[in-house]
């Protein structure tokens, strides 16, 4: 579900395996034609005639019912195709029945004939890979049951009904998946634009007008310098706003943490990160965030006002590399284990504490005169696996 452009109106998505559907439908209304001509076929050989076209009639009903919910992509409800799976299944078992034992005898079709194999398609549409194979096993075992044999004909037909499932569950999936990125590749594209538009504007406008006071105020000198360095602050800050998207956290439950680090950019601190989105779970993205700020707010509190930062990201595919460097004057030896002895423990609970909840580790890199580096490596978790650890 997304919001239509420049409207509130909400606009349903098609579902990229909506093609699949439609050659479901096809199918089953050709294997129904098949099925109907072999009943017609074998009519004065059934056990049970009146049991044969009832069987035959209810395909011939459930065929007409599926054609018109399979269409409709509202109306795909997971007990549906579980319905159809299981109906199938129900009619084919009853061929014993209706064949008389010449027909057995000669390996005449089931009463449902090929109708059959069209479920696991339908399952493989719906639920994937998963479904459409675990629906084909289901219809393969209801065939042995009603053929009364497990011979090569039916070991065959068995390995076809799961093939067609599995093989139609894939396409599905993929389908979904690249529909999907299709989908995040157009958003990020129109946001990219929209954010370029409202750049043009405020560099039109706002921007100018800052960095024009910066410049002059550096040329007087005295109080208008600090108003000068303080402009030229909240336009480094003005254009990472403008240039940066917007963090929020997916349907999937992910957040940029690329986007997030490169807000905190200043006058004084650099970003430097990869040119796509990282996403991590929304918990972990914000943790690492915390992490570099409490970094950055060490190097304003305790590095001097002329100390710069720079921040690195490096998405390294099993793992997220953070690190945030100063050219302050360092940590002397020692001064974080008597701080921590005096009850100090904003470092090691604000940086360290933060990353080992998260299953990573940090490393600290400093010494007297040559700045301070720290450094957090924290293994990528999924959605799932955070949503668990929290519990």
């Amino acid at each position: 579900m997304n919001l239509a452009a420049g409207s509130g109106r909400r606009v349903r998505r098609p579902d990229p395996a909506t093609p699949l559907w439609w050659g479901t439908i096809a199918l089953r209304m050709i294997t129904l034609a098949f099925a109907v001509s072999a009943g017609l076929a074998n009519q004065h050989e059934f056990a049970r005639p009146w049991l044969g076209w009832t069987v035959l009639g209810v395909m011939v009903a459930w065929s007409a019912c599926t054609s018109l919910v399979y269409a409709r992509e509202r109306l795909r409800r997971n007990w549906f195709v579980l319905a159809d799976v299981l109906l199938t299944c129900g009619l084919m078992l009853l061929s014993p029945l209706i064949l008389s034992d010449a027909q057995y005898a000669v390996n005449d079709p089931l009463i449902t004939s090929v109708w059959a194999s069209v479920p696991p398609l339908a399952a493989g549409a719906q639920f994937g890979v998963t479904g459409g194979v675990l629906a084909g096993l289901l219809t393969a075992v209801g065939t042995a049951v009603a053929q009364f044999a497990v011979d090569l004909d039916v070991a065959r037909d068995g390995v076809l009904l799961v093939a067609s499932g599995l093989l139609v569950g894939m396409t599905a999936t993929v389908a979904r998946r690249s529909g999907a990125a299709l989908e995040r590749a157009l958003r990020t594209e129109a946001a990219t634009a929209e954010r370029e538009r409202l750049a043009r504007s405020i560099h039109d406008s706002v921007l100018q007008v800052l960095a024009r006071v910066r410049r002059r105020g550096a040329d007087l000198g005295g109080e208008a310098a600090e108003l000068a360095a303080l402009a030229g602050e909240q336009e480094i800050a003005l254009r990472a706003l403008v240039s940066t998207e917007p963090v929020r956290t997916s349907a999937q439950g992910t957040s940029d943490l690329r986007a997030a680090l490169q807000l905190l950019a200043t006058s004084k601190v650099q970003v430097a990160a990869p040119a796509g989105e990282v996403p991590l779970p929304a918990g972990m993205a914000a943790e690492l965030a915390a992490f570099v700020r409490e970094a950055l707010s060490n190097v304003d509190k305790h590095a001097g006002p002329s100390a710069r930062a720079w921040v690195l990201l490096e998405d390294l595919g099993d793992e997220v590399v953070v690190s945030v460097r100063d050219d302050g004057p360092g940590i002397p030896p020692g001064r974080l284990e008597r701080a921590a002895a005096q009850g100090h423990l904003g470092i090691a609970e604000s940086i360290r504490g933060r990353v080992r909840e998260l299953g990573g580790t940090v490393t600290l890199d400093t010494a007297p005169g040559a700045g301070t580096e720290w450094e957090a490596r924290v293994p990528r978790r999924t959605v799932k696996t955070e949503r668990r650890a929290a519990r």
